[in-house]
C-alpha cells in the first residue's frame, strides 16, 4: 500500500511538472513546430505574400511617375517661347517664320521687334564682292570680270596694288576701282611667295570699312574668278548671315591641299564671309597677320585668322577652281 501510494504521488507530480512546463515555454513549442516539416505551409504562404507586395509597390511608384511626368509636360512652355533659345542655323529653321537671333546682348530685343516682320531672302543686293587684282595684269583680267558682273544688280570693289591707265574714266561695266592701303609695315619672310599676299588677305576688311549699307555677305575672289550669280545666291540663302560663316572649298589639287590645308578656302574659287564675321575679323586681322610672317599666300593667312576666331571652314563644293584656266563658281546641285 505504501509503495502504490508513492508511485501515485510521483506520477501525479510528473503530470503537474509537464503542465507547468507547457505553460512556461509556449514560444519553444511554437519554434519547434516551425522547424518541423509541418511548419512548411506557414513559411510557404509567407514567401508567396512577399512578391505580391513588391509588385504592388512597383506599380504604385510607376503610376506616380507617369502622372507626374504628364503633369510636367502639360504645364511646360513651348520651346519657341524660351527666353534663352540657342542660336540655330537657317537650314534648321527654314520651315517656320521665326527669325534667328543675332549673337549679342540685344538679340532678344531684336527678335521680339522683328518677329512679325516678313523675312527678306538673301539676294544680290545683300552681297558685296571684293575682287583682288593687280595693275600689271589689269588690261587683260578686267575682261573676265565683265563676263559675270552686272553693275545694275551687283555691288563690288576691285582692289589694285597701284594706279592704272584711264582709272579716272572707269568702265561702267566694271565695279569701282580702289587702291589697297600700304602694307609695308607687315613682315613677310616666305622666300617662295610674294608679299602681295598680305594686301590681298586684307581685302574683306578694307571692303567692310567702306561702310556700305544692307550687307549680309562679303564674297572674295580673284580678277579671273567667274561667279554664276544665281548659284551663289542660292547657296548663301542656306545660311544665317547673322552668324559667323566662312564658306568656300578646297583645291582640286590633292598636292596643294596637302601642302597648305584641307580646312582652307582657296581664293581662286572664291569664298564668302558673313557680315558679323567680317566685323570680328577687321578688329583683329592686322595683329593676326603680324603673328604669321612665314605663311605663303593670302588664303592661308585668312585661314589662320579664322582659326584664331574659332570659325571653321564651311565647305561648299560650288566654290571650286579650274587651275589650268579660270577659277569658276559653278554649282549644279
Amino acid at each position: 500500500m505504501f509503495l502504490q501510494s508513492e508511485r501515485g504521488k510521483r506520477r501525479k507530480k510528473r503530470q503537474e511538472t509537464m503542465k507547468l512546463n507547457a505553460q512556461k515555454d509556449p514560444e519553444k513549442i511554437i519554434w519547434d513546430q516551425m522547424r518541423s516539416p509541418s511548419a512548411n505551409p506557414i513559411s510557404g504562404s509567407q514567401t508567396r505574400t512577399l512578391p505580391k507586395l513588391m509588385i504592388w509597390l512597383i506599380l504604385l511608384v510607376s503610376v506616380s511617375y507617369v502622372v507626374y511626368t504628364l503633369k510636367l509636360v502639360s504645364t511646360s512652355r513651348a520651346c519657341n517661347d524660351e527666353p534663352f533659345t540657342t542660336n540655330r542655323h537657317l537650314s534648321a529653321i527654314s520651315h517656320n517664320n521665326s527669325l534667328p537671333l543675332i549673337q549679342n546682348h540685344t538679340s532678344l530685343a531684336i527678335h521680339r521687334r522683328e518677329n512679325h516682320e516678313p523675312r527678306q531672302e538673301t539676294g544680290l543686293q545683300h552681297i558685296v564682292f571684293g575682287i583682288a587684282a593687280s595693275a600689271k595684269l589689269w588690261e587683260q583680267r578686267q575682261n573676265y570680270i565683265k563676263i559675270w558682273y552686272k553693275p545694275q544688280e551687283m555691288r563690288g570693289i576691285v582692289w589694285l596694288d597701284d594706279k592704272v591707265k584711264n582709272q579716272g574714266r572707269e568702265d561702267s561695266n566694271l565695279p569701282p576701282i580702289k587702291i589697297s592701303s600700304d602694307t609695308s609695315r607687315f613682315s613677310y619672310t616666305n622666300k617662295q611667295g610674294h608679299r602681295s599676299a598680305i594686301r590681298i588677305s586684307r581685302i574683306v576688311s578694307e571692303t567692310l570699312r567702306l561702310g556700305l549699307k544692307n550687307v549680309r555677305w562679303f564674297v572674295m575672289g580673284d580678277d579671273d574668278t567667274v561667279f554664276i550669280a544665281e548659284n551663289l545666291v542660292r547657296i548663301l540663302r542656306k545660311y544665317d548671315h547673322n552668324q559667323y560663316y566662312y564658306i568656300g572649298s578646297l583645291s582640286e589639287s590633292h598636292l596643294q591641299n596637302i601642302y597648305f590645308s584641307y580646312g582652307m578656302a582657296y581664293g581662286g574659287g572664291g569664298f564668302a564671309v558673313s557680315y558679323p564675321l567680317a566685323k570680328a575679323l577687321d578688329k583683329m586681322q592686322d595683329r593676326c597677320i603680324q603673328r604669321y610672317p612665314g605663311l605663303y599666300g593670302s588664303d592661308d593667312r585668312m585661314q589662320a585668322c579664322m582659326a584664331e576666331l574659332g570659325v571653321p571652314l564651311t565647305k561648299e563644293v560650288g566654290f571650286h577652281q579650274v587651275i589650268e584656266f579660270l577659277a569658276v563658281f559653278h554649282c549644279s546641285r
